[in-house]
């Protein structure tokens, strides 16, 4: 029987008593926890897996191999990942077992996504698909419906998606299963997720620091992780680096990280193994939950994680034509891919799904699985890792205080994040078991910091954090920010994730595979809501302190407008009473992205609270105070999108007031930046009725944007006239250098919007008309005046950002 390792669970603190040798890591553990019933019961159930996901791949007829099967019982198209399954089937067979004997509380997270057949053949055995699919009920009738109907028009995909019951992580993409589970386990004392990682996606980057989740759960207050990394070897056509570790390698690595290690890899005794591997993981876990629990908490405890060594294919055939199939790359996706016209694949795939022996698994006349089969499945639905209520109808709304206590006198300035701060403050107070932040370590940079008033970071191996009740994560990865929060908000739970406005963008393909996962969950008939998952993204480009350029990229703006419409929220409040508002709505909101760009620094205070209210629910609205004759018969609209450049636009605003008094301003905002898509695009676009009521009908329009162009022109494109609508915003041009620079370089400045009002307004206003050109110069001559004045004395004139004036 091949060694079993451990890592110390509590090493000494002196570094002279640590191991020097792999030698002293070496525990060995019993291997006969099962009696030879369960053993017997556990093969079956894993031989009737293991058949049901091989024959999801091939099979559209004769499911239980009642006949000798022919070319015509092969699918046309053979799509799915076989190489897998096996071990996902031996995970889910002994969990269940786990579930039965401890009455314990276990979902499942899996890793590698397109291990759905080894997934999807469980939870047919466990009868939770007929739940959600009464097409798939356990019988001949249902098995035939899953079997032929797997990667199908209509039926499974090859990946595990919002479809498969029980399910809470989008298997398109590697390297986030392991924080989603970090982040599900958060607050749910007594749920256990257990979280295969394939050797594939433990090469990824955000699986890497993932691992170091467990220095964020307080087990007094939080569930636990079983890790179980399935290291069969190889991902499609390569060897993989865990692969090619030995023992000392992989102990080594993990001891470091802060884990216990026990390999599970006896084949021959495979059940017994992974039983025994089990038990002990969950007696750690309850070691050290029980040790907190009562006031006694182990200081950097030493979680378990478990290495699975499998064949990759195991189970399948050995070799084809020279060629290994199990325990290589060729049973990675499909091991017989001409079974549908080779004689030859035909009969080795006959061979090797008999090997399952069918008719000890089912009964021949009803297609229901033996007795022995089913007794490893929970006897209680709730039970089944496919019925959780985590991963279903456990959302919590946030209870909300009342934001305009909040809220600031009209006229003053204020930074709309440390208000955002103080607001959250009373959320968190309010809501100390639903609400977390996931901040990747620029909470107070981003002027949050309000909240650490009554809080603390959940950073457990922090002597000044640990077992604080800290309701803030903060690590250097936005990976795992995202993949916690995802975990967080699916399981019923509500975060925020506030950030550097450039980097954001590292997480833009985890928030697009989130939202394929919504999607998904949208159209079936049984997943209930979740809360929306919250961005907050400030430090942006229009205001850069001391970052330069290379923090400078609003792009995550048009990740999220190529959403799905029915999910994607994009808001960018201009005050900080605006802030508040929209903050109170995107947490009580349900099923969404939201995406809430603002600044950091104070600005001006352009709304009373209740203006600020109704123009957060309107979405966009006329500012009177700065349109000439409060907006009426404009000769031109000029418009703001985002706080920075807002500004700019009431500057730009007073200074014509100023130059030119016969030119007739309208000054609007947006703040749901979502209402400018062409009617019915959206839910909250405007009707072009609407559109044309705020920004005219036939005037000329400049839009000064936070973001990109380009997007705000997609966004328009459909609207009735765009001809007569410029746009500006950011042009990719920066620096380290003043603000106002900043808005010149990229043709947003006040000077910028003036000259781009007067342009527009010339060509239906004729006394704007008679001297556009002299005044256009003078006011390029005044952009250039000041830039000199920046560039000269390091700095902006004083009086640049004063709170513009209206007579």
């Amino acid at each position: 029987m091949p060694a079993q390792f451990i890592a110390q669970a509590n090493p000494p603190a002196d570094p002279s008593h640590l191991p020097k040798s792999l030698s002293e890591l070496r525990v060995e553990l019993k291997l006969d926890v099962l009696k030879p019933e369960e053993v017997k019961a556990l093969k079956h159930f894993r031989a009737a897996a293991n058949y049901i996901a091989a024959a999801m791949i091939f099979l559209k007829d004769d499911v239980l191999l009642e006949r000798k099967i022919t070319h015509d019982d092969i699918k046309t198209r053979l799509l799915g990942h076989w190489g897998t399954c096996p071990g996902l089937v031996l995970v889910n067979a002994h969990l269940n077992r786990l579930i039965c004997k401890h009455n314990a509380d276990i979902l499942f997270v899996v890793g590698p996504g397109h291990g759905a057949p080894g997934v999807l053949s469980c939870l047919w055995l466990e009868d939770s698909l007929s739940k959600f699919f009464p097409r798939y009920s356990r019988d001949k009738a249902g098995l035939k419906n899953l079997i032929a109907g797997f990667s199908t028009p209509g039926g499974f995909p090859s990946h595990i998606n919002a479809e498969t019951p029980g399910s809470i992580h989008e298997g398109g993409e590697l390297g986030y299963a392991l924080s989603v589970a970090f982040g599900a386990v958060m607050d749910n004392p007594d749920l256990i997720v257990a979280c295969v990682v394939g050797d594939g996606e433990a090469e990824t980057g955000p699986t890497a620091t993932a691992w170091h989740g467990y220095k964020y759960i307080d087990p007094a207050e939080s569930g636990a992780v079983i890790p179980i990394v399935h290291v069969n070897g190889f991902k499609i056509s390569e060897r993989t680096i865990y692969g090619t570790m030995d023992d000392l390698e992989i102990v080594a690595l993990f001891s470091g990280y802060g884990y216990q290690v026990r390999f599970v890899e006896d084949l021959e005794n495979i059940d017994q193994d992974m039983a025994a591997s089990l038990e002990w993981a969950y007696a750690e876990i309850k070691k050290i939950q029980k040790a907190a629990r009562e006031g006694k908490a182990i200081v950097k405890p030493r979680w378990p994680v478990l290495i699975l060594r499998s064949p990759k294919g195991w189970s399948g055939p050995k070799q084809f034509h020279g060629e290994y199939i199990e325990g290589s790359f060729h049973s990675h996706q499909v091991p017989l891919p001409n079974a549908k016209t080779s004689p030859e694949e035909l009969a080795c795939l006959q061979e090797w799904l008999s090997s399952y022996d069918v008719p000890a698994l089912f009964d021949a006349k009803t297609g229901t699985p033996k007795e022995d089969v089913l007794s490893v499945v929970p006897k209680e639905p709730g039970k089944r890792m496919g019925q959780r209520r985590e991963a279903n109808t456990a959302y919590v709304p946030l209870k909300m205080p009342e934001w305009m206590g909040l809220a600031v006198e009209r006229g003053s300035e204020e930074s709309c994040m440390k208000r955002v701060g103080e607001f959250l403050l009373q959320v968190m107070d309010a809501n100390p078991k639903s609400f977390r932040i996931f901040s990747p370590d620029e909470l107070v940079s981003n002027k949050l910091d309000a909240v650490f008033r009554d809080t603390g970071r959940n950073f457990q191996w922090d002597p000044a954090c640990r077992a604080q009740g800290g309701r803030v994560i903060e690590i250097l990865s936005e990976h795992t920010c995202q993949g916690m929060l995802q975990g967080y908000t699916l399981t019923g739970r509500t975060g925020l994730f506030p950030s550097y406005e450039a980097f954001l963008g590292i997480v833009h393909t985890m928030m697009v595979q989130y939202s394929k996962f919504v999607k998904m969950a949208h159209e079936t008939t049984w997943r209930n809501d979740v809360g929306s998952l919250n961005y907050v993204e400030t430090s942006t480009w229009a205001r850069q302190e001391h970052n330069g350029f290379s923090h400078q990229n609003p792009s995550f703006i048009g990740a999220v407008l190529n959403l799905k419409p029915a999910l994607a929220r994009v808001y960018l409040p201009p005050d900080a009473n605006c802030f508040l508002s929209t903050v109170s709505h995107c947490l009580r909101a349900k099923n969404y992205v939201n995406l809430m760009v603002g600044s950091k620094q104070p600005t001006p205070v352009w709304l009373s609270p209740e203006e600020a209210n109704q123009h957060c629910i309107a979405g966009a609205s006329i500012w009177k105070f700065a349109s000439v004759d409060e907006g009426v018969d404009p000769d031109v609209v000029i418009v703001g999108i985002g706080v920075e450049v807002t500004f700019e636009v009431i500057a730009a605003a007073a200074l014509l007031r100023t130059e030119i008094p016969s030119l007739r301003v309208r000054v609007v905002n947006v703040t749901d930046l979502m209402i400018l898509g062409p009617e019915r695009s959206h839910p909250h676009s405007l009707t072009d009725t609407d559109f044309e009521r705020l920004f005219t009908k036939d005037k000329a329009i400049h839009f000064n944007y936070h973001g990109y162009p380009g997007e705000l022109k997609s966004l328009l494109f459909g609207r009735p006239n765009t001809s007569r609508i410029t746009i500006e915003g950011y042009r990719e041009e920066g620096t380290t250098t003043t603000p106002f620079d900043m808005m010149v370089k990229n043709h947003v400045s006040r000077y910028d919007v003036a000259v781009a009002a007067i342009r527009g307004a010339a060509s239906t206003n004729e006394k704007v008309a008679t001297y556009a050109h002299e005044k256009i110069n003078y006011l390029l001559h005044l952009a250039e005046k000041d830039k000199q004045y920046a560039k000269e004395n390091g700095k902006d004139r004083d009086e640049m950002y004063d709170t513009p004036k209206f007579n």
